[in-house]
């Protein structure tokens, strides 16, 4: 499995924006996807968890609940990280994760730079 990000950038603090997550190869082994940030000196932290398989829905940070809103499109191929009201604490570099009991890791993407100015 491949992930690739895209979307991120600069915006300014109220602004919305939305990261995407393009998974490829044996996409069949995947069952969920999410979306983590880090930001330098400290530990990479979960924004959003998506199940595609079972009923467990979607998980939150609580520093973006009501705000950030994970999907994906119908196959399954791409995860969506839509974020609305940025404020300067959401800057961050943001890493697409996707997890399944049939990969032999987690596989992460590069990770895409998200910057917010207040």
């Amino acid at each position: 499995v491949q992930l690739v990000e895209s979307g991120g950038g600069l915006v300014q603090a109220g602004d919305s924006m939305r990261l995407s997550c393009a998974a490829s190869g044996s996409i069949f082994k995947i069952n969920a996807m999410g979306w983590f940030r880090q930001v330098p000196g400290k530990q990479r932290e979960l924004v959003a968890m998506l199940a595609l398989v079972g009923s467990r829905g979607s998980d939150y940070a609580d520093a973006v609940k009501g705000r950030f809103t994970i999907s994906r499109d119908g196959d399954k191929h791409t995860a969506f990280l839509q974020m609305n009201s940025l404020n300067s604490e959401d800057t961050a570099m943001y890493y697409c994760v996707a997890q399944g009991n049939r990969l032999r890791r987690d596989v992460w993407g590069q990770g895409i730079q998200v910057t917010v100015s207040s």
